[in-house]
């Protein structure tokens, strides 16, 4: 028995129609999204985009002197050792972060794929993916790719996702604002989320198949 599949409309960068491309349903028509896969995968993105270079200075690593500030009985104040201590203001910090840190986090390759499934399936129900024959540009040029990616796609933030090759591309997205890019072997579940509309050429959202299905 043949497998369900879902056709998108194919267009040029100028709008005009050039075809359909014809997708898995088991891929990009997922009915029911498992809503804990997709905060998993969101978490792990987040926190293994985290530097963790965070550092807070320990008692002896501040810069001062090792003498004692008074005596230590009959003054009526409490006794003190030295100004490094972490009550000090300027003292030393108890527990800090030390810029060793490992914030990395990871999810099986199974539940990932179930993640991204899910979001780029509620992606095409709403219509949110335009597939395009080609994203080739004769030139660099921002400004023109600006107002073409506006006209293709409308306002919002817009997510292209491209082959790294594709140098013209690169330097004339780059600096767009609300417009990201990002290579078609590295999209996350987070980028689908976090943009608005998706912009894929043909042969690269049949990567995507291939690799999910």
């Amino acid at each position: 028995m043949a497998e369900k599949k879902v056709s998108l409309k194919v267009v040029t960068l100028k709008g005009e129609d050039a075809g359909k491309v014809d997708l898995l349903a088991s891929v990009f028509g997922v009915k029911d999204v498992n809503p804990q896969v997709i905060h998993d995968a969101v978490t792990v993105y987040l926190a293994n985009c985290r530097q963790a270079t965070a550092k807070t200075k320990k008692r002896h690593e501040i810069h001062g002197t090792n003498k004692k500030p008074w005596r230590q009985k009959g003054t009526g104040r409490a006794r003190s050792g030295d100004c490094k201590s972490p009550i000090w203001v300027g003292g030393g910090t108890v527990f800090g972060p030390d810029g060793t840190q490992n914030y990395k986090l990871s999810q099986n390759k199974k539940a990932h794929k179930l993640a991204l499934k899910g979001v780029l399936s509620e992606k095409v129900a709403s219509s949110s993916i335009i597939v395009v024959d080609s994203l080739s540009l004769e030139k660099a040029s921002t400004n023109e790719f600006a107002k073409t990616i506006k006209a293709l796609a409308g306002e919002g933030k817009i997510l292209v996702v491209a082959n790294g090759e594709n140098e013209n591309l690169v330097l004339s997205a780059r600096n767009v604002a609300n417009v990201g890019l990002v290579e078609v072997e590295n999209v996350a579940v987070y980028d689908v989320l976090h943009f608005d509309r998706i912009v894929i050429t043909k042969e690269d959202i049949k990567k995507i198949e291939e690799a999910l299905k």
